[in-house]
């Protein structure tokens, strides 16, 4: 297993990370199975386990927490929150009172008395950032946190968040987690070059798209009775969607591509995420130990120039394919008012 630094922050991560949206509820309620997930990713190198309170609200961690007892020190551990945690519309987003209750819930939930990195899972737009930022340093003042991050955050965002903590002496984000993938390339335009101008770490998530990119999915077919897809409806598998076309069309000339690589979509595409010099870790979220032995082929795996450039013929440097997998899209695009007030 490689590892490489975080970012600035001194701390060494493997190049792959475990993901765990997928153990509990969400994913596989079998807990021993999780449990093995866990312990089989930790013995094969993996030091960095990736979670969230909202992942099959809070049991993910649980189950994270359980898993690592004993090997607590060996783990860099981190968790994430923002979105809602009950029905009560304080109990999501990412003002101070929320902030520390989150804490002090995932800590419990964790089984621990710190978390390496606490990260902001989604841009609070009505929240200042002062207000967030100045929160999460006294947790990491207090001891109860190690390193702050954000994830799917767009670079103007990243670049606010280090200036809000400069000019007001807050603790300044040492990571940022956007999607990336062969379909989902947005992040190589201005994520990853800010990140690195700003020497933070990048954990990516989704390198296999939602599955798209397992080669589970042909057009004309239905889903397989085991994918995600077959067990979670979602909008994005719709044939005749004009970036569901765009994706089946690539997938028959990547499958190709992984051929001459040596390898499967899997180990091609979890090869791509890793090659970008701006990759600290790919998340990886395996469902079954299946799932996890087939992703973990791809760790040692480089690919060559001549596969880099094919790929980049496929799908071009900077582009996201489908609408639909567009990591962020600001209020005043989402909102008609807010556009033609």
């Amino acid at each position: 297993m490689e590892y490489r630094y975080l970012g600035r922050s001194g701390v060494q991560v493997s190049a792959l990370c475990l993901g765990a949206m997928s153990l509990g509820s969400m994913g596989n309620t079998d807990v021993n199975e999780c449990t093995e997930i866990v312990h089989r990713a930790l013995d094969a190198g993996i030091n960095m386990i990736d979670t969230a309170d909202v992942y099959s609200r809070g049991q993910s961690e649980e189950i994270v927490g359980a898993a690592i007892a004993g090997r607590r020190d060996d783990v860099v551990l981190a968790t994430k929150f923002y979105n809602p945690m009950g029905r009560d519309r304080n109990r999501r987003g990412a003002s101070r009172r929320w902030i520390v209750q989150a804490c002090e819930d995932s800590l419990r939930r964790l089984n621990v008395d710190h978390i390496d990195l606490y990260q902001i899972h989604r841009l609070d737009e009505n929240t200042d950032l002062d207000e967030t930022l100045s929160t999460l340093s006294d947790l990491v003042r207090s001891g109860k946190v190690r390193m702050i991050g954000s994830s799917t955050f767009p670079a103007e965002a990243v670049v606010e968040a280090q200036w809000v903590a400069e000019r007001r002496g807050h603790v300044r984000l040492h990571t940022e987690q956007p999607p990336y993938s062969i379909f989902v390339r947005g992040a190589e335009r201005d994520v990853f070059p800010t990140a690195q101008r700003h020497g933070m770490g990048t954990l990516v998530w989704s390198p296999l798209n939602g599955g798209w990119l397992t080669g589970k999915y042909r057009a004309g077919a239905d889903p397989e009775a085991d994918s995600r897809f077959a067990r979670v409806p979602q909008g994005s598998w719709r044939t005749d969607s004009p970036g569901a076309q765009r994706k089946l069309d690539a997938l028959d000339k990547l499958e190709k591509v992984a051929v001459d690589a040596g390898t499967d979509l899997i180990g091609l595409s979890i090869a791509f995420a890793k090659a970008h010099p701006a990759v600290s870790s790919v998340i990886i979220g395996p469902r079954t130990v299946g799932q996890l032995e087939s992703q973990l082929l791809a760790a040692d795996l480089v690919l060559d120039e001549d596969i880099l450039d094919r790929i980049d013929e496929i799908v071009s440097p900077g582009t996201t394919i489908a609408r639909g997998d567009l990591a962020f899209e600001p209020r005043a695009v989402r909102h008609k008012r807010l556009r033609r007030r």
